[in-house]
């Protein structure tokens, strides 16, 4: 029985994230002066509600649901948890930006809970159709939600960008799943493992859908050489955009890519293993060179992605408990130094002014110098230097490869760590040692500046006292 109680327990965040998505469409739709305000209210309670519904069912039966389709285990239960609560912190930040530029409109809302939607699909599929599902739901949401702003021709470019590469990446992720189906005969992450592990399969035909399903996930992670779409997405689209699709998008493609890779081609773990390494080296390598060459600061964080997503994917290729863990806990720390680097340049920005280059942040320290130490913080960690919690998140990683022998590799992305730290320590470097050209006045609500002092006081925290996060993230795999 597909739609037996238990079933919709497990699925009860899911469930409400689909009837508050609708709601809110039927708000903004019939609202329409006081719609996009409604659907800011309604999104932010729908966040915290499903919060508390995945917390309170943490605790509780785990196991598959719906003919197998749909898992509920303690890696769905923390990545959503995430999801929901960076998700909060991304719809403040946008608020004002969006008013700011007359973009404060309801559907914004709306894609946004659909996108979390379709994260949390992601999050929980444990069947290669609901995950083709949760990712195209997503995926959809966010080109439109890049396309929004339909007067600017640089955000309608990089919305086509990524519409056309997406599509293209899908099309290969859906081919490397048919294949997959055509020699296991499942579509079932759980049922194609064990085909695997039972089966005398032709390992040949297997390892080309293989190559097929490691192209989508590189894509949606943006590693190279699959990496094309992100730095002009992150600078063409508006910077509350970007902010939402720098985020929560990489830890829904983060379990897509442990349930595939891990929990269903686990036994298949030396040939994805090989292919890992090339992206997670050249990601590591062109992400912090050519970042190094970019005067954009949004560019500059989307080559800065591409490194980080190298170092995620080095977790990956350890093939134990420990880098898995690492992994995750990388995936998760990213996205908080993330979410505080882009809120910064929401902060900076102003109707009229888009704080987008790194000279705009010439003399920060002297102008709002408790701003210019919270950006400090946030580049110190993102860099990987101690007590932040990047340093913990890289160590993590690398003690996780040298474990299984590559110590060559570990040594090759310490060195890029080192190189990738110019390109951090020249944003300090402007906000303390150079001399505005101008005096610029940050023009954001209180609430705002509050968001971005709390979030780069989490980076602190999480780096004084990283043991509790990387705790739950070793029980996650143990």
């Amino acid at each position: 029985m597909m739609f037996e109680v238990a079933n919709m327990s497990f699925a009860l965040p899911e469930l409400f994230l689909l009837a508050m998505a609708c709601t809110i469409l039927l708000v903004v739709a019939f609202f329409k002066q006081s719609g996009a305000s409604l659907a800011y209210i309604l999104s932010q309670l729908t966040m915290v509600v499903s919060t508390v519904l995945v917390y309170r069912a943490m605790i509780g039966n785990e196991g598959l649901a719906f003919s197998d389709s749909y898992i509920k285990d303690a890696l769905s239960n923390v990545l959503k948890i995430a999801i929901y609560i960076i998700n909060i912190a991304v719809l403040m930040y946008s608020t004002s930006y969006l008013k700011s530029r007359d973009l404060f409109k309801g559907e914004y809302y709306v894609l946004a809970v659909f996108a979390t939607l379709g994260m949390s699909v992601m999050v929980s599929a444990h069947h290669f159709l609901t995950l083709y599902l949760g990712l195209e739901l997503m995926s959809l949401c966010l080109y439109a939600m890049v396309a929004m702003h339909r007067d600017s021709k640089v955000a309608t470019e990089a919305a086509m960008k990524y519409f056309i590469l997406g599509a293209l990446a899908s099309g290969m992720l859906l081919y490397g799943m048919s294949i997959i189906y055509g020699v296991t005969g499942n579509l079932a992450i759980s049922a194609i493992a064990s085909a695997i592990q039972t089966g005398d399969l032709n390992n040949t035909v297997l390892s080309f859908g293989l190559v097929f399903l490691v192209i989508g996930v590189a894509f949606k992670l943006g590693a190279v050489p699959f990496h094309m779409w992100l730095p002009d997405v992150y600078e063409g689209a508006p910077t509350a955009m970007t902010l939402f699709i720098a985020t929560t998008p990489k830890l829904a493609a983060f379990a897509m890519m442990i349930r595939i890779l891990v929990e269903g081609l686990g036994e298949l773990q030396p040939y994805w293993q090989d292919m890992l390494i090339m992206l997670a080296v050249l990601s590591v390598v062109l992400g912090n060179i050519v970042a190094i060459a970019q005067t954009n600061l949004k560019r500059m964080l989307a080559y800065s992605t591409i490194s980080h997503v190298g170092f995620i994917l080095l977790g990956i290729i350890s093939g134990t408990e420990t880098g898995y863990a690492g992994s995750l806990f990388y995936a998760l720390t990213y996205a908080v130094m993330t979410l505080a680097a882009f809120g910064m340049i929401i902060l900076m920005s102003r109707r009229g002014f888009e704080a987008e280059e790194i000279d705009d942040y010439k003399g920060l320290s002297r102008r709002h110098p408790w701003f210019a130490l919270m950006m400090l913080i946030v580049m110190f960690s993102m860099a990987g230097i101690p007590p932040l919690v990047g340093f913990y998140a890289k160590l993590a990683v690398i003690q996780a490869i040298v474990e299984i022998g590559l110590v060559s590799i570990a040594v090759l992305v310490v060195v890029m760590s080192v190189i990738g730290a110019f390109y951090y320590l020249r944003i300090i470097k402007v906000m303390y040692f150079d001399t505005a050209e101008e005096a610029t006045v940050i023009d954001a609500p209180t609430d705002m500046r509050m968001m971005v002092s709390v979030n780069a006081m989490a980076v602190l925290a999480l780096g004084i006292l990283p043991g509790s996060l990387m705790a739950l993230c070793v029980s996650v795999f143990s």
